[in-house]
């Protein structure tokens, strides 16, 4: 005879259960990105174009940055909605019974993030569009987990310097050159 089995199931007969919603958190960012093309393409429609604007024009940018967030968008819900993210147990946490499953937030991430959005907005004007970028971009990349600061500062003032170029030379606008105005 077997021993009987006892009411309380071991770890590895524990399941854990997931709702519809699980692992399809994506959605979110599928709505910003849809929510952000709503707002270029609206602010597209309501411009005013003076008579004289050459081609491709004020709006020809914001349009093929609307379309790539319509597009991006599609793809966000499709991919998540056939292949929803397995949720991770946080730090090899077992499932406790009666809840869905082990979930946490990266609040340095996230407040490295806000902080390097902020401080951008604040310094976009006295530091000017290279050097506020380039300090946003390299705080991110931090935020992000990356371990190589030098190679970030690099990337962010090639990043910054490259945007500056194809909105002054390609675009015809001018962005903030802040304690740089001399040198631009």
């Amino acid at each position: 005879m077997s021993a009987p089995r006892s009411a309380t199931p071991t770890t590895t007969e524990t399941r854990v259960r997931y709702g519809a919603g699980t692992g399809r958190s994506g959605l979110v960012l599928a709505l910003l990105t849809l929510a952000l093309g709503v707002y270029l393409t609206v602010g597209i429609v309501t411009m005013t174009v003076p008579e004289g604007a050459e081609a491709p024009g004020p709006t020809f940018f914001p349009a093929i940055v609307a379309a790539a967030c319509y597009v991006l968008a599609a793809l966000l819900v499709v991919h998540y909605v056939r292949t929803p993210e397995e949720p991770e147990d946080a730090a090899g946490m077992e499932p406790v019974e009666g809840e869905d499953h082990a979930t946490f937030t990266d609040w340095r991430t996230l407040g490295l993030t806000m902080l390097a959005f902020l401080l951008f907005a604040l310094l976009l004007n006295p530091l000017g569009w290279i050097l506020a970028a380039a300090l946003m971009f390299w705080i991110i990349a931090s935020a992000m987990g990356s371990g190589t600061p030098v190679k970030d500062v690099a990337v962010s003032l090639v990043l910054s310097c490259t945007v500056q170029v194809v909105f002054s030379a390609g675009l015809g606008l001018h962005l903030p050159a802040g304690i740089l105005d001399g040198v631009l």
